[in-house]
């Protein structure tokens, strides 16, 4: 069993990550982070790995049981998260949402909608710090 949590690095994918470890120590169970980010060239690349490896030094810090991947491209990032969670039979997924205009309030995002909808477990959403 696990908590799986969709990370991009953004405010909202550090607040995801922020309550799935959290969720991690009040289930006792390890976390798997899924990076299914796409940046548009090399140095994204680049970044995206120094990225990673903040979020593995936290976590060994932090005494969690973890594992990291990072996803190829491919699949949509529901996708990602949706087949992960099956894999390791996860008590939970996590995920950040983003702030949306009045109109794209009534939408909620294609990705957080197929991971709400086809998810195999509880999805718990959450917002970066700040956000209403």
């Amino acid at each position: 069993m696990a908590v799986v949590v969709g990370y991009v690095p953004t405010a909202e994918g550090r607040a995801a990550l922020g309550q799935a470890a959290e969720e991690c120590r009040l289930r006792n169970t390890r976390l798997v982070v899924v990076n299914s980010y796409r940046g548009a060239g090399a140095g994204d690349a680049a970044k995206e790995d120094d990225e990673l490896a903040a979020v593995r030094d936290r976590l060994e810090r932090e005494g969690l049981e973890h594992e990291v991947r990072k996803l190829v491209p491919g699949l949509e990032p529901a996708e990602d998260l949706i087949a992960v969670a099956e894999e390791v039979s996860a008590d939970m997924i996590v995920i950040g949402l983003r702030r949306r205009s009045p109109v794209g309030k009534l939408i909620l995002g294609s990705n957080a909608q197929r991971i709400l909808l086809d998810a195999p477990c509880p999805v718990l959403a959450v917002k970066a710090e700040g956000e209403s």
